[in-house]
């Protein structure tokens, strides 16, 4: 059941307009022309959607509580650190659409009230790597990026960092100690969240790749459409990577619960 991977396979991922040609960044412009920070963080709360870097954490909540952390700068990091042996979900997302997460990633920072974005990928991911400064760079030349996109005052700007291959700096204290350019090593508990005192101090919101590439179905199809699929809990679907000695390897897009 292909949402996050629908594009995947069927675009050109070095070619802006396919992915415009797919229905991409109507969900920007529908945020920046008809909604509010605070009705882009609802739309996401009232959808379910958890993040889907593992500790599945209500999205909406994590957004708000980054919406309403004092701080004279916010950040929104893209966790792309995927260190599981044998998964390749997120890389394959960024390698097969990298747009639909930087469209997620815009719209965030437009909800919480950052400028600048970072996306925290393994250096061992080259052709995601690519392909996502690539997208970055032709998003920057069509106005999705840099300042006033699209001509509404809102500034937002998305580098890469890429992390040395680290497993602990897939977890959000030693991933932004990273990017600051030190040792990546969780902070000791107790600490608070990185929505309150992350990168350089300031709040920072941190999701998964998968995360942000839900947001614009969710603000395109409605919250209600994404709360159709999936659990009572959990909402929407989840991506799995099938490796080993079975018949098909590859990955599969299934909604939450399946057995």
């Amino acid at each position: 059941q292909r949402t996050v991977l629908k594009n995947c396979g069927h675009i050109d991922p070095e070619e802006i307009d396919d992915y415009l040609a797919a229905g991409g960044y109507q969900a920007l412009r529908k945020v920046l022309k008809e909604m509010s920070p605070e009705q882009v963080i609802d739309a996401a709360k009232r959808s379910g959607l958890r993040g889907l870097g593992g500790a599945g954490f209500p999205t909406g909540r994590k957004w708000e509580a980054c919406r309403r952390a004092v701080g004279d700068e916010k950040y929104v990091v893209c966790n792309a650190d995927e260190g599981d042996p044998g998964a390749f979900q997120d890389r394959s997302v960024l390698e097969g659409d990298p747009h639909l997460v930087i469209e997620g990633m815009i719209i965030a920072g437009y909800a919480v009230g950052a400028k600048k974005g970072y996306v925290y990928v393994r250096t061992e991911y080259p052709l995601a790597v690519k392909r996502l400064g690539i997208a970055i760079a032709q998003a920057r030349e069509r106005g999705f990026l840099g300042e006033s996109i699209l001509g509404h005052g809102f500034d937002f700007d998305i580098e890469i960092f890429q992390g040395a291959g680290a497993f602990v700096c897939g977890e959000s204290t030693a991933l932004t100690f990273s990017i600051e350019g030190r040792r990546g090593m969780p902070k000791p508990f107790p600490r608070p969240r990185t929505t309150e005192e992350g990168l350089w101090g300031r709040p920072t919101l941190l999701n998964n790749v998968k995360t942000f590439a839900n947001i614009s179905w969710i603000i395109n199809k409605g919250a209600a459409w994404f709360t159709s699929q999936g659990t009572e809990k959990s909402k929407g679907t989840a991506i799995f990577s099938l490796a080993g000695k079975i018949t098909n390897c590859g990955l599969i897009e299934v909604p939450m619960g399946i057995t």
